[in-house]
């Protein structure tokens, strides 16, 4: 992972480079500093998946969740768009059977522009809505998406289509959750997806849309926390998301 290949896929400014690597020794720090972390995540991951079984990681990153699927048997297909974090994945995991997708999911392929935070690049983005009310955000206003990048783009349909039906699908694209949903038409067993009290209306828009795809139980992971509560309704979830406070700032929906 050398300098000079970082600038090219940036394609930014001479301390673009080094900012970017910086933020992914950063994101693997925080991704397996923590085993204890990665044992509730095989803990949660149990009630989804079983040995054998397919699972998409959309919105790998530098592969935690990754790795936990795998530690259940499951076969991972990790969909990660950003150049660097594409190549940590297949360093990691390709020679263990992963399949590794550099792409971005949104409703259509096509090609789109992320906007990339090369300090934390865990919340690189293809939604400038996400990037504006971020601006204003309580624990959000550090955060600067200082380069951008046109990226491939496929959907979750295409993905299926390729690799087979999977039991279980992780999303967590920072704001672009809803885009990547309504590439979705074909039936799993289960999914989940991140949302952020800063953009409310997109989580609920993310339940309707998982309502009209056939799911009828919800729960909620709060922050890091990989631990569910209760399974309820729809409504209910809708009714717990309107109830956060702001400062849990981000979550997991899990649906089933």
């Amino acid at each position: 992972m050398s300098v000079p290949l970082i600038r090219r896929s940036l394609g930014t400014s001479p301390g673009a480079p080094l900012r970017a690597f910086s933020g992914l020794l950063r994101s693997l720090r925080i991704s397996y500093g923590d085993s204890s972390h990665k044992r509730a995540l095989i803990a949660l991951y149990r009630e989804f998946v079983n040995e054998g079984d397919l699972a998409f990681d959309v919105g790998a990153h530098v592969g935690n969740r990754v790795a936990a699927l795998r530690a259940l048997g499951a076969n991972v297909v990790a969909v990660e768009p950003q150049p660097l974090m594409a190549r940590a994945l297949r360093l990691f995991f390709g020679w263990r059977g992963v399949h590794v997708v550099q792409k971005a999911i949104a409703a259509e392929a096509g090609e789109h522009s992320m906007q990339i935070n090369t300090r934390n690049p865990t919340v690189s983005t293809l939604s400038e809505n996400f990037v504006r009310a971020a601006a204003t955000a309580d624990g959000w206003r550090d955060e600067i998406w200082d380069a951008s990048e046109k990226i491939e783009t496929t959907t979750l349909n295409a993905l299926i289509q390729q690799f087979g039906r999977p039991r279980f699908i992780k999303i967590d694209v920072e704001g672009f959750e809803l885009e990547a949903l309504t590439g979705l038409s074909k039936r799993v067993d289960a999914l989940s997806f991140e949302f952020v009290t800063m953009q409310r209306e997109r989580a609920h828009a993310c339940i309707d849309r998982c309502v009209e795809l056939g799911f009828r139980q919800f729960n909620l992971s709060l922050g890091e926390t990989v631990r569910l509560g209760k399974w309820g309704t729809a409504d209910e979830m809708r009714d717990t998301l309107r109830t956060l406070s702001a400062d849990e700032n981000s979550g997991d929906i899990y649906a089933r």
